[in-house]
């Protein structure tokens, strides 16, 4: 992790928060290379989940909703963790961290000793108001999800969708964290993926849905690269459930947080849920507004109404960022490599003069380089022996180096270098555009 840690910062993937008044705990900043992984994996989730779909639309939901909101939903009164405080240095855990709060145990020794759990609301408050004194308090959203079904009818009635259908959200949410750590796995401020799909209320059938998107998801990271074997479904218990799942499993990544063989470096990814017709009732009870879906049937007279159930899919960005990262990095002799997929890397290519102090082969390039830009994020690099060039884009996860050397002003062909393999391949400047095209597929 410490090596993850470094590159990040070094390269321009990830920043503390605030760095020079000292920082934010649990916010990150994302720099150049970060901000394009980050647009990368949004455009295809976005692709996955809408565009290639029938049944799913996109929606964006504001950050600040009323308070009300969060009444409906059950936050104020559930979205809570219970809280144990070291009597001794005053540090708090979340009572959930068992490895950690044996760890702190053991600092202490026999003067160990905690107060009684107390529960903690995660929600984040704001202020909104011109008149100090007189400000209402609102929430940033705990979660993006109860933008969607407050506006279940509003999608519903401007479009001309028909159960079952989907509507699809990526957006910033908000946690008012007492432990956060790991980097970037557990935040104040963290983006969201989510899809919030409307079933009719049956068992079968819902659950046949439930078990179609448990396997869309998983098969979306591994599609994207990350490594089977670091994957696992976790079911949660009945115990654990939260307040609005009917039934819940977590994509879990098996991360370097803690002891290979433990339980403890499993973390959540991501969780599909079925939230059951917990969130239009609710609201429904709360607003006072008319939550059901009217379905035409021929087999009976007039319209069936219901309230619809909910399958989720709700997926952390900056968690799978994070574990992309780590389960792309990759130590090889002299080396350092990110072996992120294509479609994930920042830059899909770079161009390389051989020489910079010869004008006909940077003349030469710089074409290239210019062309691509229009389809491409491309990277330019004149610096230093073309091996360091090479090891250089490697660390940043850049899959293919186009070199333009003598030859090329001969033929005008090019070599395109292979990040993993660092096979190099001889092939014509008018054939590199469908060449990237047909590896990024």
């Amino acid at each position: 992790m410490e090596k993850i840690v470094s590159l990040c910062k070094r390269r321009g993937f990830i920043y503390p928060g605030s760095e020079i008044y000292g920082g934010l705990k649990g916010t990150w900043d994302y720099g150049p290379l970060g901000g394009e992984l980050k647009f990368n994996l949004k455009q295809e989730w976005w692709k996955t989940m809408v565009k290639e779909r029938d049944d799913v639309v996109g929606f964006s939901g504001s950050i600040l909703m009323n308070s009300k909101v969060w009444e409906g939903s059950g936050h104020m009164q559930n979205f809570t963790d219970p809280l144990v405080e070291c009597k001794i240095c005053h540090q708090r855990f979340r009572t959930d961290q068992e490895d950690a709060i044996k760890e702190h145990e053991k600092e202490h020794g026999k003067k160990a000793s905690w107060t009684e759990p107390k529960r903690f609301n995660l929600l984040v408050e704001a202020k909104l108001g011109v008149v100090e004194g007189e400000k209402n308090t609102t929430y940033l959203r705990g979660e993006i999800t109860q933008g969607v079904h407050v506006n279940f009818k509003n999608i519903l009635n401007s479009s001309r969708l028909k159960i079952p259908f989907g509507v699809a959200q990526i957006g910033k949410a908000f946690r008012n964290e007492i432990t956060p750590g790991n980097f970037t796995y557990r935040s104040v401020e963290f983006e969201q993926m989510e899809l919030q799909y409307y079933v009719k209320p049956d068992e079968k059938e819902s659950m046949k849905q439930y078990d179609y998107f448990k396997k869309i998801r998983m098969d979306w990271y591994k599609n994207l690269g990350i490594k089977k074997e670091n994957l696992r479904f976790r079911e949660h218990k009945k115990d654990e459930l939260a307040h609005y799942a009917r039934a819940a499993w977590d994509i879990e990544y098996k991360t370097p947080f803690a002891a290979p063989d433990s339980e403890a470096s499993w973390k959540e990814l991501e969780g599909i849920h079925h939230r059951g017709d917990w969130d239009l009732l609710r609201h429904q009870q709360f607003s006072g507004q008319d939550m059901n879906y009217f379905d035409e049937n021929p087999l009976i007279s007039g319209k069936e109404k219901f309230i619809p159930w909910v399958i989720e899919t709700s997926g952390g960005i900056d968690r799978a960022i994070l574990f992309f990262l780590i389960d792309a990095y990759c130590e090889e002799a002299e080396r350092t490599i990110l072996k992120l997929h294509p479609k994930l890397a920042p830059y899909k290519v770079a161009v390389f003069p051989l020489l910079k102090n010869k004008p006909d082969l940077v003349k030469k390039a710089d074409g290239i380089y210019k062309e691509l830009k229009k389809y491409f994020n491309v990277a330019w690099d004149d610096r230093g022996n073309i091996g360091k060039r090479y090891f250089s884009q490697d660390e940043i996860g850049t899959p293919f180096c186009i070199t333009v050397d003598f030859e090329t002003l001969e033929n005008n062909t090019i070599t395109v270098r292979d990040r993993d393999s660092m096979k190099q391949t001889r092939i014509k400047i008018e054939e590199i555009k469908s060449y990237i095209n047909d590896k990024l597929t």
